[in-house]
């Protein structure tokens, strides 16, 4: 058996903790090959490695002294070695740094390094060898992730290893320059391993016991997610549900290899289990809720409009020619809704409304801000009767307004739209009605 383990920032942000990630790593011998972030923070008033180099970057291109800033990085890792009793000098990697913010190399450069300089000292404390991942994944000329050439030279070159670290975050160009993932693209690189050596499973070891099914900061100590598919977790992690990366489901789900998300501070914990399909049936009728703040909807109303070739398009040419793009669009008869970030529109709204003016010439449009999305989503949804009714009784019985409902043909979820006021005691009432009273 082969697994592809990564760990977060968290579970990497001090000696103890790389100690830790150690005992996990050899407590079984498939686990081998390591994916590090960079140092997460050590307690809540701490910073996090990767944002301290942006910081001392953002010095180096305004021609600032940033000497004392990057003594505080080398400090950050200077401990962690120094507490795992390592010989491993990174003077020269330092030296290097310094000399590459001060060529103004870039801001993938500075932040990559966190994962970079974690890999050559996770490599010097497991005995692996490192890969940097700068020579194993591609990013084409436009900026976007080659995977098909990443997988031919990863999977070659791993094929010959037994073992192997390989940081996560970021990767090269052609032009020999790095490219970073989006913030927690760690989760990505540990994806794209896992498929290019075919894995069995891809361990992802973060702070929390799995996917929970609600937010921990709205439901104190939420249930965990035990089996969860990667679709629903895919319509979780777009509304908000952080656990692991949104695109991170994409390489393995190719290859069909499941994903276990564990806790590094509670490894017996079984955890999460992300699958592309199940016969396992979820504890409760829905797998999980999610959500965010921060949406307007555009309502717009024309007699016949469903008659009237072409006027969704129109519609939404309106948007896109003022490069906005919409999040749902719930509809009727004689009325059509357009649900967008609110912080994208709002300086773009009178010149959008205008132009939907003149390409379809409505009877009137509506603007409502300060709305919120909640997504309740679960594949056990589709064999249960009167599961959307169930969420409009409680959110009913808490009092809370619908402003809006969305239900794809898929059954997979259901978008509901309510004020920004009530985001937090709709996802109470709904995590009360499905979960709570079934406990």
């Amino acid at each position: 058996m082969k697994k592809v383990v990564k760990f977060g920032g968290s579970s990497l942000a001090s000696a103890e903790q790389f100690e830790k990630v150690g005992r996990i790593i050899h407590a079984e011998e498939s686990r081998r090959y390591v994916v590090p972030s960079a140092p997460g923070k050590r307690d809540s008033s701490d910073t996090k490695v990767t944002d301290m180099l942006y910081a001392t970057y953002a010095l180096a291109e305004e021609g600032k002294n940033f000497s004392k800033e990057l003594k505080a990085i080398k400090a950050r890792y200077q401990e962690i070695i120094d507490g795992l009793k390592l010989k491993t000098d990174l003077s020269g990697e330092f030296a290097r740094i310094e000399e590459n913010f001060k060529a103004k190399a870039g801001k993938d450069y500075a932040a990559s390094r966190g994962e970079y300089l974690n890999g050559i000292i996770m490599a010097d404390y497991l005995g692996f060898p490192f890969i940097d991942s700068a020579t194993v994944i591609f990013f084409d000329e436009n900026g976007d992730f080659d995977s098909e050439k990443t997988n031919e030279v990863l999977g070659a070159k791993l094929e010959t290893m037994d073992c192997a670290v390989i940081p996560g975050f970021y990767g090269g160009r052609a032009d020999g320059s790095v490219q970073t993932f989006s913030r927690g693209g760690s989760d990505i690189t540990g994806s794209i391993v896992a498929r290019a050596i075919k894995a069995d499973v891809y361990e992802n070891w973060t702070d929390v016991s799995g996917v929970l099914v609600a937010d921990p900061r709205i439901i104190h100590k939420p249930e965990v997610i035990e089996t969860i598919t990667y679709r629903e977790l895919r319509e979780l992690s777009y509304m908000g549900a952080s656990v692991l990366h949104e695109d991170a489901i994409f390489p393995v789900r190719r290859e069909g290899i499941p994903i276990n998300i564990r806790n590094t501070n509670d490894p017996e914990a079984s955890g999460t289990w992300i699958v592309a399909s199940t016969c396992q049936k979820s504890k409760f009728t829905i797998t999980g809720i999610a959500g965010k703040k921060g949406f307007c909807s555009v309502n717009i109303e024309k007699d016949m409009m469903n008659s009237e070739i072409g006027f969704g398009r129109r519609i939404l040419q309106a948007f896109e020619d003022h490069e906005i793009s919409f999040e749902h669009m719930p509809s009727g008869i004689d009325t059509m809704t357009i649900l967008v970030h609110q912080d994208e529109f709002m300086h773009k709204e009178q010149n959008v409304v205008s132009e939907i003016h003149r390409l379809t010439h409505p009877d009137s449009i509506d603007i409502e801000s300060d709305l919120a999305l909640i997504a309740v989503v679960g594949r056990g949804m589709k064999s249960s009767r009167g599961t959307a009714g169930r969420i409009f009784s409680a959110l009913a019985h808490a009092n809370i307004n619908v402003k809006m409902i969305d239900q794809g043909s898929s059954e997979l979820n259901i978008i509901i739209g309510v004020h920004n006021d009530d985001f937090e005691s709709a996802i109470r009432a709904i995590y009360d009605i499905f979960v709570i009273a079934r406990l």
